[in-house]
């Protein structure tokens, strides 16, 4: 694997080949876990050439939100993305990426007045951003995120569509915390390393909370409104876990449904102390058929 931090030096290595072989991008921010690991193993799978972005994005950062505080470990990122065949790790210098005379971004309206976007304002702007900028410097047939950040992979696909981006989204399963690891189901992300061993036991009944709704929705429940009690009740239940929003949504438009569609998206937010934690699943509800 070789590291580059130059735009011009990776475009000039991409374009001899572009069009011979299949190039993939697995955008992140560092602090590499399974779950990023998980998305440059399908890459690898997937693509001929796989390239991981490296950059600690400071446009999705708000004010109160402390970007100093963000994990960083090339060293050790860098031996993670190596064990798994990665290619290229790109880890550009923040003024080459976001200068300070820099004048453009990009708003995606509609599907981000809620939720992630209510509560942290500029922030899918600055993911919009970065990401149409990593997507003009590298060009690559296919981009990989996971399914834990939904509305970011919402409005990533969005962007891409309104743009005319000319490369294939590939949206992966969320990778979770196992049976041994004490905090089962628990989502993994890079803000997990700042609970406690108590507070990710806590943690745990986001998970819990999600499978619970979607057993329900599997015995033919389709009331959101009680299905958004129940969720609350299961969360109620771990004192330490503050809801932030429980939504039941359109899967496209993010929009709140009152009834379980062919398809929804449950979205949880919550703090657990000062960290703030996300999670989602997909509920589908499966066409009845009259007995015969």
């Amino acid at each position: 694997m070789k590291t580059i931090t130059s735009i011009l030096s990776l475009q000039k290595i991409l374009s001899s080949y572009r069009g011979k072989k299949r190039i993939g991008l697995v955008p992140t921010m560092g602090a590499f876990h399974d779950g990023h690991l998980a998305l440059m193993r399908t890459a690898k799978k997937e693509c001929d050439i796989v390239i991981v972005s490296l950059f600690v994005n400071p446009l999705q950062f708000g004010p109160s939100e402390d970007l100093k505080r963000y994990p960083r470990d090339l060293a050790r990122d860098s031996k993670m993305a190596e064990s798994v065949g990665v290619d290229f790790l790109f880890a550009p210098m923040a003024s080459a990426i976001v200068p300070p005379d820099l004048d453009t971004t990009i708003s995606v309206s509609q599907v981000t007045k809620r939720w992630e976007g209510a509560a942290r304002p500029a922030h899918f702007a600055g993911v919009a951003t970065i990401v149409a900028k990593l997507f003009q410097i590298i060009k690559p047939d296919a981009a990989y995120f996971g399914q834990k950040d939904y509305q970011q992979t919402v409005v990533i696909r969005k962007m891409a569509k309104d743009l005319h981006f000319d490369l294939m989204l590939r949206i992966r399963p969320t990778v979770r915390e196992d049976l041994y690891s004490g905090a089962c189901g628990l989502a993994k992300s890079s803000r997990n390393q700042f609970l406690s061993l108590s507070e990710k036991a806590s943690a745990t009944v986001l998970y819990r909370a999600l499978c619970h709704a979607k057993k329900r929705v599997d015995k033919g429940e389709q009331d959101c409104t009680l299905l958004q009690k129940e969720v609350a009740a299961i969360i109620s239940l771990e004192p330490d876990v503050r809801p932030d929003y429980i939504a039941f949504c359109h899967p496209e438009t993010l929009e709140p449904v009152l009834k379980i569609l062919e398809k929804t998206v449950l979205l949880l937010a919550v703090w657990i102390g000062k960290v703030r934690l996300i999670d989602n699943i997909i509920l589908a509800n499966a066409p009845r058929h009259a007995s015969l």
